[in-house]
């Protein structure tokens, strides 16, 4: 619903990030993802939009996942006409990646501009901590008592950007990052550091409590993009019961998380939960087979 067909939540962070390029003068966007990439989808719209070339440095994170005739994103990343995409394998320096692309460009007498994997950096986050006014304004008009929201928390760009937001906006709700990556250990330092490198762009007027960052894992297994059954049971129920489509790799698991906690009872029947939809429906028809 946020435009950048066909939407998801990457669209907050680039409305900075590409008015950041586009204040330098960039004439070409160099950006990186898996190879069904929302953000990639999205940052190449944008590009299209605004008349600038994209490339993609795409990580081939399951050996042997990528294929030029892959459906979903991938599809779309061709329709649009991408200008060049440099697969790597997993394990990659992502950022050493794009910046040997960014010199290839920069040689050819372009002017690129590197926007990193999921948008996150403190200029994409402020994208969320648009989002955390959005929403408390919602629910000041809607007279809406939240008592949990609960986010994917992937790249940390969404997750640690609501996290500032909320304390930044002193709006006093438990927000939950589902890892589809990484379990908490290793992902509540990463949003940390994300949600902190935020407050840093406010001269630090408010800090960010470490005990705001709060995710649970266990739901993103075997691997990242990889799916399991409490994904499959979570995107057909979204889709028979509500006609929400949910993605595999994102959505679909933070969902599954969600029920998860909640047969579990961490959260209260009477309770309202905020269920943060992050887009990437696209990527359904990729995996068309498992979900049939």
């Amino acid at each position: 619903m946020l435009g950048l067909s066909p939407g998801g939540n990457k669209t907050r962070k680039l409305e900075f990030l590409i008015a950041d390029a586009l204040a330098k003068s960039a004439d070409c966007l160099i950006t990186c993802g898996a190879p069904q990439s929302n953000h990639c989808r999205i940052t190449l719209t944008a590009a299209r939009k605004e008349g600038l070339q994209c490339h993609f440095v795409i990580e081939e994170r399951v050996p042997g996942t990528y294929s030029e005739t892959a459906s979903g994103n991938n599809f779309i990343f061709h329709l649009m006409s991408v200008d060049s995409i440099t697969v790597v394998p997993a394990g990659t320096n992502m950022a050493e990646a794009m910046e040997r692309v960014h010199e290839k460009l920069r040689r050819l007498g372009h002017r690129p501009y590197i926007i990193p994997g999921g948008g996150s950096n403190a200029l994409g986050g402020l994208g969320y901590v648009a989002c955390a006014q959005e929403l408390q304004q919602q629910f000041f008009e809607l007279g809406l008592a939240i008592d949990h929201v609960i986010v994917g928390s992937g790249s940390s760009g969404t997750h640690g950007g609501l996290v500032a937001g909320f304390v930044g906006n002193n709006i006093d709700i438990p927000i939950v990052g589902v890892g589809v990556s990484r379990d908490p250990q290793d992902q509540e330092p990463l949003v940390y550091k994300e949600a902190c490198a935020v407050a840093e762009l406010f001269n630090n007027v408010f800090t960010i409590p470490r005990q705001r960052v709060v995710s649970v894992g266990g739901y993103w297994q075997p691997k990242y993009s990889l799916p399991n059954a409490p994904m499959i049971e979570a995107v057909k129920l979204f889709a028979t019961t509500e006609g929400v489509l949910l993605d595999p790799v994102y959505t679909g698991k933070v969902a599954a998380g969600m029920i998860g906690m909640i047969r579990e009872g961490k959260f209260k029947k009477n309770e309202n939960l905020l269920f943060i939809h992050t887009g990437g429906a696209t990527a359904l028809h990729a995996y068309e087979s498992i979900l049939r």
